[in-house]
């Protein structure tokens, strides 16, 4: 009786709890207060911070690869394989594209450079990743975090340092969700209050003909300049097609909802499950988390400066705060975009305005991700 109860206590999770897992299993909370009590994107923070509570439970063995027919290994494994493998991010893209309204970008075409403006983060913070000893190839998936496009990063992480994985994609996320946090105070320091209050005119009505021929359009141009974004901007703007062709709504109503709501809980939870405290807590996570934070700041910062060069060259016909709303994520940075907008002046409506450079923000992110993929993959 006295060894069955020796042997039960050796086989808790007790036995193997160390004060990594223990810092760990406390950033999984604070994750998960941020994202219930805080709303700071739930659909996103609760799946990630869940995956980085079960994968750092002693002896649960949840990220246990796969060892064959008499070590089958942990569920989590099983999920990640859908990041590693490249699978989960287009299908993502998929959903987004379906849900996207790409009418204020075909309306302001203008909306496209501060998108472009927006990626400045990514190749600023390439060449700091180079300074501090990164390859080339671990440099470029550390500077996609400045797109702020979480699938995007996973995508071109598990292609070209797959090493890198956990750490830039729990930080790729952790930073789309934080988007109400880090931008506000950049956009403030970078305008003044009389260019915050500018009020900009209504965009023009795009046509059904013209929604229809954009996606198509884009995914031919771009594929053939750069076929290595094909994968991504192909999934992205065939989303779009179905919805807007208007004779496939259960497909796009697939795509949008169910699809994108069940990938996105196998994403997050698997992304999560990467955060193993052995991999983790290292020097090398506290430099991408820093450098991540850093590109996206400055990919904020370059829409902004941007967005202030063009409202001067219209004659003060540009709200530079929609230049922020360059990185791709959607909707949230275009949401920023506004809240901050309307406070200056309650009657500012700069949502639709900020839409053009933030799906433009979407293509920008994709094509650079194409365009380091075909350097360095």
């Amino acid at each position: 009786m006295s060894q069955a109860i020796i042997g039960f206590l050796k086989s808790t999770g007790f036995t193997g709890l160390t004060i990594q897992h223990v810092i760990m299993l406390c950033v999984s909370f604070i994750l998960l207060y941020l994202a219930i009590k805080k709303g700071f994107e739930p659909l996103l923070l609760i799946p990630i911070a869940f995956g980085m509570l079960l994968t750092n439970l002693p002896l649960a063995d949840m990220m246990k690869p796969h060892g064959g027919y008499d070590d089958i290994g942990g569920l989590l494994w099983f999920f990640s394989q859908g990041n590693k493998l490249g699978i989960f991010p287009p299908i993502i893209f998929l959903g987004v594209g379906a849900m996207t309204d790409f009418g204020p970008l075909i309306a302001n075409p203008k909306s496209l450079l501060l998108g472009a403006a927006a990626q400045l983060g990514i190749f600023t913070t390439f060449i700091g990743a180079i300074v501090l000893g990164f390859s080339a190839q671990q440099a470029s998936s550390i500077g996609i975090i400045g797109g702020a496009d979480g699938p995007t990063a996973i995508f071109l992480t598990s292609r070209l340092a797959p090493e890198l994985l956990a750490p830039i994609a729990v930080a790729a996320y952790s930073y789309m969700a934080l988007v109400p946090i880090i931008q506000p105070p950049i956009m403030k320091a970078l305008t003044t209050k009389k260019e915050r209050m500018i009020k900009m005119e209504q965009l023009r009505t795009v046509s059904k003909t013209e929604k229809i021929i954009f996606p198509i359009m884009v995914t031919v141009v771009v594929s053939l300049i750069l076929p290595s974004a094909a994968t991504l901007i192909g999934l992205l703007m065939f989303g779009n097609l179905l919805k807007e062709c208007g004779v496939a709504d259960r497909l796009s109503d697939t795509a949008s909802n169910a699809l994108m709501n069940i990938v996105t809980i196998l994403l997050g939870v698997s992304v999560g499950a990467t955060a193993t405290a052995e991999l983790f807590l290292k020097l090398e996570t506290i430099k991408i988390i820093v450098l991540g934070v850093l590109a996206f700041a400055l990919g904020t910062a370059g829409g902004v400066i941007l967005g202030k060069i063009m409202n001067k060259i219209s004659g003060g016909t540009i709200n530079p705060l929609i230049g922020s709303a360059g990185v791709s994520a959607v909707p949230m940075a275009a949401r920023v975009s506004q809240v901050v907008g309307q406070k200056e002046n309650p009657g500012n409506f700069l949502l639709m305005h900020a839409m053009g450079p933030n799906v433009a923000g979407v293509i920008g992110s994709a094509v650079v991700a194409g365009l380091l993929l075909s350097m360095f993959g």
